[in-house]
């Protein structure tokens, strides 16, 4: 039986990250691909040799040409540079977007079927450059960031509360970025509501921490930005696909009319199974959290715009 073929186009921190930990999950062989002669092959060389530790039977090959990626079931692309102190997401886009643009052109040559999980910052602008050249349907084109930023909402809360991240149910929507959207009065500890759990000036703090997770890390590193938890959350999401798992995950998906948003991605809750964004769950969102998304919105137009301008489309 054939196993499934997972292409992580990038091959720095997140990427190699990712490769690693795909290989840990079971997603299949694995393919790790950059422009850089020797990066890949040399970081997947290392991690085919973990193997027989790990108990692991799939391939995992670098490469840098594309055809060693043929008939991929799910393509990650974390392709672009990473932000450095003082920087934005906003900043990388005018570099990142052509990057995307290309590698999705070329892995979609020899993948024509493969579901696609953009990382690329920033996020909600690169994974509608993708859906947009690639020709694929939006259920097989979503974008990696409320699972990454829910994942650093209930870390926040579990250590503050002194509890398991495991027990902690939160879920981050919006935009990844500082109009992010971790909702309060959802977020909860096996039942029961962090609001009973934590006075509010902390929860606000802890919101705020959220917000800027990203710059946090990215100030403590100085020359590079997070990448174990996005290559975790871009696998999970991976895993969901490939294993028909139906997992609820947010993740930045194409929206027409869900939550009265139409024509761009964003992370709100979704189905992944075997048919990649099955579902997106709706629910009423309050006034304020609505006007909260609308600030998600514009900005991730603006981001659009730039896009289209770009691109001249």
């Amino acid at each position: 039986m054939r196993r499934s073929k997972v292409t992580v186009i990038g091959a720095g921190n997140v990427g190699a990250t990712a490769a690693h930990w795909a290989a840990i999950e079971g997603l299949g062989d694995i393919v790790l691909l950059d422009v850089l002669e020797g990066i890949p092959q040399g970081k997947a060389l290392d991690q085919s040799q973990f193997r027989p530790i790990s108990g692991l039977s799939c391939s995992i090959i670098g490469t840098n040409d594309y055809k060693d990626t043929a008939d991929s079931d799910v393509i990650i692309i974390t392709s672009g540079i990473a932000r450095k102190p003082g920087m934005s997401r906003d900043d990388l886009l005018a570099t990142n977007v052509k990057i995307v643009k290309e590698v999705t052109e070329k892995a979609l040559e020899y993948s024509k079927n493969a579901y696609v999980v953009v990382v690329t910052n920033p996020i909600d602008a690169m994974v509608y450059t993708s859906y947009k050249v690639s020709g694929l349907p939006k259920n097989k084109v979503v974008g990696m960031a409320g699972v990454l930023d829910s994942a650093r909402y209930k870390s926040f809360l579990a250590d503050a509360i002194g509890v398991s991240p495991k027990d902690v149910n939160a879920i981050v929507m919006g935009i990844h970025g500082d109009y992010m959207l971790p909702l309060v009065r959802l977020a909860n500890v096996c039942g029961v509501p962090v609001t009973e759990l934590l006075p509010k000036d902390q929860i606000d703090a802890i919101v705020k921490r959220t917000q800027n997770g990203g710059a946090e890390i990215v100030a403590h590193l100085k020359t590079g930005s997070a990448y174990y938890t996005p290559a975790a959350a871009a696998v999970e999401m991976a895993k969901a696909i490939i294993f028909d798992e139906k997992r609820v995950l947010p993740c930045a998906s194409y929206l027409e009319g869900e939550f009265g948003i139409s024509g761009y991605f964003l992370g709100v809750p979704v189905v992944l199974g075997k048919n990649g964004v099955e579902k997106i769950l709706q629910f009423k969102l309050t006034n304020e959290e609505q006007s909260l998304i609308k600030l998600s919105v514009e900005k991730v137009k603006e981001q659009v715009d730039s896009v289209n301008k770009i691109l001249g489309w």
